[in-house]
């Protein structure tokens, strides 16, 4: 009896961990936009441009994805990634950098697919139709 009730305890433990904002895959990672756009004709990034996104232990995300610094809350569970509110600063900047800004912003909206593979991060629209592809900063 004792055995099985360690078993449920570390069970129901795992579980909690595996939903805990964030989720094991993103929390505590940060990343460099590499491309952008459309799935089937991704662009660039801009290049000379400082481009991050990290992603908290805490539920929280922020990064600079073209002109604009930016934060917000997320949660992650399998391979979904759900965005609360981003807020971000309000500056103008050349057009490829707003163009980029913009795009990435429509792809953090609500809830996203996202794969981590090796060092690579993609994050799926909800819709399917674009994406972001960054690389691991180490």
């Amino acid at each position: 009896m004792k055995k099985n009730l360690l078993f449920v305890m570390i069970l129901c433990l795992a579980m909690l961990a595996a939903c805990a904002p964030g989720g094991a895959a993103l929390a505590g990672t940060s990343w460099k936009l590499v491309s952008y756009g459309p799935v089937s004709g991704q662009k660039p990034a801009v290049a000379g441009v400082e481009t991050s996104l990290a992603f908290g232990t805490d539920g929280k995300v922020s990064g600079k994805l073209g002109c604009n610094s930016m934060g917000g809350d997320y949660s992650a569970r399998d391979a979904q990634v759900t965005f609360g509110a981003i807020a971000s600063t309000m500056m103008a900047c050349p057009d490829p950098q707003m163009e980029q800004e913009g795009a990435a912003f429509g792809v953090l909206q609500n809830t996203a697919d996202f794969k981590v593979d090796g060092g690579k991060l993609t994050i799926t629209s909800a819709d399917g139709k674009n994406a972001l592809v960054f690389a691991a900063v180490k």
